[in-house]
């Protein structure tokens, strides 16, 4: 079993490192938040992130100048090695805002196939501004999803109920004061000569539809008071709010930016946390190579996954050690449980150069 992995370096760099060194084919999960295009540098002063600035105040965290064109060929030649570090079962996320966006979108439908593009997903990250500008005020940024095939690693999520939820989709009350609603017992489609086509209580299912189960299975739902019946005699399933695992997570996600974050590209931790459960295992391996303050790390770390953090900002591996180091889990503190690699050094600047000539699509 792999130790957990953490590389100082560029990502390139350390990229080609896992592919030369047994990883190929064996990445569960990539959650990777690239710089923006933005076209500034982000810095840290007084140990506290802070937005992007040009000024030399401050220590620089790390730069987003390559703008159009040259951003998305350095995002491409980057996700060209990712698709071959991912496992057949792999998923992709990749965080990135609606300036570029659609243009990345573009490029990854290439990369990893438009019959592997899953979402486009919203993800509300602040409350609304009132700022004097030409257009709408922006509270989003998007998540785009992509699996390496059509069998990916998928735990279906869901959110629990709010009580508005209940209010609407479960509007009835048995007599004990169970919510519940109804659902009919009957879908579209016909079946010839089918358990799913015989009579029950005396009736057929209505022209063109057919029972969404055998006869007999309806017979004991209605024995077990799961049947409820109109007024003019249909028939439809009971289903108590109280038996259902709560509500399928849509792809509006309202996770905001943790408010005073220790490094720029902070995200909310619970947001990681749903999508390290939903598409990966314990003891997947779970890669973020641009992990600035670990949060994906983190995240697989306490969900029981493996995990490989790549950056070459030192104060990216600095707030990311600590993070680690910080983690409190079956009360003792996580202590030297994963490896660091620093291949920052002058030979591997040579092989990231020999490895930019040797990428190709």
């Amino acid at each position: 079993m792999i130790s957990n992995l953490l590389i100082q370096s560029d990502n390139i760099v350390g990229l080609n490192y896992l592919l030369d060194n047994g990883f190929r084919g064996k990445i569960d999960l990539v959650y990777i938040d690239p710089p923006y295009a933005t076209g500034g540098n982000f810095t840290i002063t007084n140990g506290r992130a802070t937005t992007i600035s040009n000024s030399k105040n401050g220590d620089i965290a790390y730069t987003d100048t390559l703008r159009g064109k040259d951003f998305i060929g350095f995002l491409r030649e980057r996700l060209i090695l990712i698709r071959e570090l991912l496992s057949e079962k792999g998923s992709i996320y990749l965080h990135i805002d609606y300036k570029i966006g659609h243009y990345v979108k573009v490029m990854m439908d290439e990369v990893f196939g438009i019959e592997n593009f899953r979402n486009d997903i919203t993800r509300v990250k602040c409350n609304p501004k009132n700022f004097d500008r030409v257009g709408y005020g922006n509270i989003k940024d998007l998540i785009l999803l992509y699996t390496k095939t059509q069998s990916p690693i998928w735990n279906e999520p869901r959110k629990a109920y709010s009580e508005k939820d209940l209010e609407k989709l479960f509007s009835k009350k048995d007599k004990n004061g169970r919510r519940y609603t109804t659902v009919p017992i009957h879908a579209p489609g016909e079946t010839e000569n089918g358990k799913s086509n015989q009579p029950f209580k005396g009736m057929l299912p209505p022209a063109g539809r057919h029972w969404r189960t055998d006869v007999e299975t309806l017979e004991q739902w209605d024995k077990d008071g799961l049947i409820e019946w109109s007024s003019n005699g249909n028939p439809r399933k009971i289903i108590y709010a109280d038996e259902r695992e709560g509500m399928r997570v849509q792809d509006i996600w309202e996770f905001k930016d943790p408010q005073y974050p220790d490094y720029p590209t902070e995200k909310n931790a619970e947001m990681l946390d749903l999508i390290v459960k939903t598409s990966s295992n314990e003891n997947s391996i779970v890669l973020d190579c641009f992990c600035g303050s670990g949060t994906t790390l983190k995240s697989a770390q306490v969900l029981n996954r493996k995990w490989i953090g790549i950056d070459q900002s030192d104060l990216a591996i600095q707030v990311t050690k600590q993070k680690m180091n910080d983690i409190v889990q079956n009360l003792f503190a996580l202590k030297n449980e994963y490896d660091f690699l620093d291949l920052t050094n002058t030979k591997n600047k040579q092989q990231e150069s020999e490895y930019r000539l040797a990428v190709a699509y």
